[in-house]
């Protein structure tokens, strides 16, 4: 490999390619997200009303039908929901980048076999479509809280801080399984239960302390826990994040970002000779 070409693959160059290609970018997660709804009535509307919908469906059942209580955190009859769906919320978006990740490269061929185009720049592109569907889903939730509770405590403005960091990760991950879907197609087949898995790996139906203590440490392995635990910390706690936890999680987050990118910028020579 050449200088020019290790170079290439450097962290600076991760930020450079994005930065650059920022125009592109926004333009590409525009017409993503308005193609998701287009033909539609209500069209973005759905992106609202979706997330409102699950969190009144939640809301009845763990209220009416099987009335429920969570460790130590202040409770109500809707309180349950709200933890719920916290972690919903969190699972959505990365179960909704890594689905979409395998058939990103195969679904723009002419991308790669036409035309000079930063290729990774469309992993990109679902993960900034990802966190649309997140802020919106926080959104309903935020006004839910707010109306159900009276008010937010003040550390729920640190929930984009906590949030970033899996961002870095499902960008890493998004990279690496774009990659990877092109030279072996049945990673798309895969994926869809693994993501399924996941949720019930996560603290998303269940409290972390719930986990029988030989096990708690490997729940603990899993890239969503830490992150679930420390947005309903912020948001129904009003506690404030585990910044020594947040600073060693960015760090990995960083880390596998780049690792992602790497493998996708080796392998994409190769793209254009298996399509």
């Amino acid at each position: 490999m050449t200088g020019s070409s290790t170079r290439a693959l450097s962290p600076v160059c991760l930020v450079r390619s994005l930065w650059q290609h920022r125009d592109l970018l926004r333009q590409l997660v525009w017409r993503d997200i308005a193609q998701r709804y287009r033909g539609s009535v209500l069209g973005l509307a759905w992106s609202l009303l979706t997330p409102l919908l699950m969190l009144l469906v939640y809301t009845f059942v763990f209220s009416v039908v099987f009335p429920s209580r969570w460790g130590a955190l202040p409770q109500s009859t809707t309180h349950f929901a709200l933890v719920i769906f916290i972690g919903l919320c969190v699972h959505g978006f990365f179960a909704e980048v890594i689905q979409r990740a395998p058939g990103l490269i195969l679904a723009h061929q002419n991308y790669v076999k036409r035309v000079v185009f930063p290729l990774e720049v469309l992993p990109a592109v679902t993960v900034c479509v990802g966190v649309f569907q997140w802020l919106v889903s926080v959104l309903v939730l935020v006004a839910a809280q707010w109306w159900l509770t009276g008010g937010l405590p003040v550390s729920a403005l640190w929930l984009p801080v906590v949030m970033a960091p899996l961002v870095l990760v499902a960008l890493g991950a998004a990279w690496f399984i774009a990659a990877l879907g092109v030279f072996m197609r049945d990673i798309a087949a895969v994926v869809g239960p693994f993501t399924t898995v996941l949720m019930f790996l996560s603290p998303v139906f269940y409290a972390q302390e719930a986990v029988p203590a030989p096990f708690r440490q490997w729940l603990g392995l899993n890239p969503l826990t830490f992150i679930i635990e420390q947005s309903r910390a912020v948001l129904l706690a009003g506690q404030m994040p585990d910044w020594t936890g947040l600073g060693i999680y960015t760090a990995l987050a960083l880390l596998a970002a780049w690792a992602g990118y790497v493998w996708f910028q080796l392998t994409k020579r190769g793209f254009a000779d298996v399509l």
